[in-house]
């Protein structure tokens, strides 16, 4: 009897032995240069104080981006205008928690000169899903296909949605890794207009 406790105890053991580095949490990887992430010190649009927007971590609008339509966008078009840059997946489902109160900010703030461009990431639909998802949700503002280079331009991209709020100058202002509420823009974005 003491010979098989022996032996299931053994048994436990080494299994719970091998068990261990399945929950052994490991540290997220650290950039090894400056440029890795170079917003890392952005605040979050939920930070209760205004945004403190960047200089020198401007020109993420110096790019050319297809719309859903395929067709040429050059973003310098935005500048001058406040700009919010959301990157989003049709499969993402908190994604599609923000979304009504984008359309809401968009449809409030649009005439002074603030703007959503929305950045389908991750994300390779048909063109008929992607205009069924629009038409669904009532995404009235510009739509575009992601490349990597603009993409680059904010640094890793870690979860979506991730948005980005840009000044008038073309200076990353505040960012959001997760679902961006209607509240934590706007917060953020009355200090801009």
């Amino acid at each position: 009897m003491n010979k098989r406790w022996l032996l299931v105890l053994t048994a436990v053991v080494g299994l719970g032995l091998l068990s261990v580095p399945l929950f052994v949490r490991r540290p997220a990887p650290k950039a090894t240069t400056a440029d890795a992430n170079p917003l890392a010190d952005v605040p979050e649009l939920r930070s209760a104080d205004a945004p403190k927007c960047q200089a020198g971590k401007g020109s993420k609008l110096d790019f050319v981006l297809k719309d859903r339509n395929g067709a040429d966008v050059h973003l310098t078009d935005y500048r001058g205008k406040v700009v919010l840059v959301n990157f989003w997946a049709t499969w993402c489902g908190p994604c599609k928690v923000e979304i009504p109160d984008f359309v809401q900010l968009y449809s409030e703030y649009k005439d002074r000169g603030f703007v959503i461009l929305g950045v389908l990431s991750q994300d390779k639909p048909t063109k008929d899903v992607l205009e069924t998802f629009v038409s669904e949700n009532k995404m009235d503002y510009p739509i575009f296909a992601a490349d990597e280079k603009f993409e680059g331009a904010f640094g890793e991209l870690w979860a979506l949605p991730t948005t980005f709020l840009i000044d008038r100058q073309g200076s990353v202002c505040a960012q959001q890794v997760g679902p961006a509420s209607k509240d934590d823009v706007v917060r953020s974005l009355k200090s801009l207009l």
